[in-house]
């Protein structure tokens, strides 16, 4: 018995504790456990039940707008022995009395903003006219003063003189307020590693703010946005947008009493290198967009966070590329082959040439000894001059071959750009190699009509050269 009667008196006592730490003004939490006819009562937790008027839970038609079990935010406006007196904010028809109660506690205060005026808005409680200044409207800045006209908020008043003549209200203090305990809770219930959820509410060329609680804003920096490569946030960012991010940490700010938050958005999705090996495979023909540009090559994205490398050797086979952007440029879309995956480390080597063909492996069936063409003289060296056939297919006329031609061509005299025409000698696919002789213009139509592998073979051929002969 003893024990029981030990139980019931720590419980009363603890009860009591928590009734005498409620303060006017306080606000609280509470759960409706009974509707009567003026009043609604709450369990906000203490050793008495919460009171509030019935007409303040009602609608415009007299509906009450709670049930038993709603749970409620409520502020304390009173305390007595037998019960503690609640108040969603006080409003509708009050008098001085009221007013002076509700300045004294600090409870809140239902207002309608009815006009803007200078330096802030008309704002009319308990059919009081009151002021509040422009920087007490929002806890952020104002950019549209405007909008708030005709909202009902609930402020408190920060100043009641004059016999109710002179009222300053402020909605900022309440917010404030309201935004350190969820600061409070929020850090309470976060640890490094945690993956949240908030809204971006500033975008800047560093990174994007995101709010993960009332007043509680987190940096996430531009590298941490994207698996992608993005050079500003608006690239993939929006203000507004409902973002998942990944807590990151805290620290201490360069203002007193300042906390800067660091986020990440990447890291709240999955690493797309963890299944690069299975999505792409050596062969595989893709097509990507062009993020960066280096010396020795360019970095194409071939799909988000995905970046595979072509080397300016493996850029084309038409032409010769000394320079990445010689070939391509920064956002252009190309097609490539994967020569390479290499998940561990991150790598794809990538081949833009591949992707559009090597003109060599027709250069057997297309180039035959004896055949005249035309071509292009790319370049002259000392050894003889470089004729471009086709784009990526470029022989060697020697100088020592040019030095006996019995033709009229002046060929010391030819340079880029010129045309020539010339006869094949030999052909070396493997290596890549034509070297050629000297033609006359007039055989270019008679092997043209010579189709390799067409006919006899020699027969043809001989055929081709008896015309030739004849027309000399």
């Amino acid at each position: 018995m003893s024990e029981d009667f030990a139980e019931l008196f720590a419980s009363y006592e603890s009860d009591s504790q928590r009734k005498t730490a409620l303060q006017a003004g306080d606000k609280v939490s509470g759960t409706v456990i009974s509707i009567g006819q003026k009043s609604v009562f709450v369990d906000c937790g203490a050793s008495v039940d919460g009171i509030v008027d019935r007409e303040e839970l009602q609608d415009e038609s007299g509906g009450l707008t709670v049930t038993e079990g709603d749970r409620l935010e409520l502020y304390v406006v009173g305390l007595a022995d037998d019960s503690i007196r609640l108040s969603r904010a006080l409003a509708g028809i009050g008098g001085l009395s009221m007013l002076e109660e509700a300045h004294a506690n600090g409870v809140p205060v239902e207002g309608k903003v009815r006009e803007q005026i200078k330096g802030g808005f008309h704002v009319e409680i308990l059919k009081h006219r009151a002021f509040c200044p422009v920087s007490q409207i929002d806890a952020r800045y104002v950019e549209n003063p405007e909008d708030y006209v005709g909202q009902t908020l609930q402020f408190r008043i920060t100043k009641l003189t004059e016999g109710g003549r002179n009222i300053v209200v402020s909605r900022r203090v309440l917010l404030e307020e309201e935004q350190l305990q969820a600061r409070a809770r929020f850090f309470e219930g976060i640890k490094d590693g945690d993956i949240v959820e908030g809204e971006v509410t500033r975008l800047a060329a560093f990174g994007a703010f995101v709010e993960l609680a009332p007043g509680l804003d987190g940096l996430v920096h531009v590298s941490e946005i994207s698996w992608s490569r993005i050079q500003s946030p608006d690239e993939v960012l929006s203000v507004g947008d409902r973002v998942r991010v990944k807590y990151l940490g805290a620290a201490e700010g360069k203002k007193p009493g300042e906390t800067r938050i660091s986020l990440s958005i990447r890291q709240a999705q999955d690493d797309p290198w963890k299944t690069a090996a299975d999505r792409f495979k050596e062969g595989d023909k893709v097509t990507g967009k062009v993020v960066k540009l280096m010396d020795f090559g360019a970095f194409v994205e071939i799909a988000p966070g995905i970046e595979g490398l072509v080397h300016v050797s493996e850029m084309s086979y038409a032409r010769r590329v000394h320079k990445p952007g010689d070939m391509v440029q920064a956002g252009d879309m190309v097609a490539a082959v994967i020569k390479q995956v290499d998940a561990d480390k991150q790598r794809i080597s990538l081949s833009m040439r591949d992707a559009e063909g090597d003109p060599w492996l027709a250069v057997p069936e297309k180039y035959r000894v004896g055949q005249t063409v035309q071509g292009t003289v790319e370049k002259r060296q000392q050894f003889g001059l470089f004729i471009n056939l086709e784009p990526g297919v470029t022989g060697l006329l020697p100088q020592s071959v040019m030095a006996r031609a019995e033709n009229d061509v002046k060929y010391d005299k030819l340079g880029p750009g010129d045309t020539v025409v010339v006869s094949i000698e030999s052909v070396n696919a493997r290596e890549r190699k034509i070297s050629l002789g000297t033609g006359k213009k007039e055989d270019v139509a008679d092997w043209k009509e010579y189709k390799p592998g067409s006919g006899d073979g020699f027969g043809s051929l001989g055929e081709a050269l008896a015309r030739a002969m004849k027309k000399k």
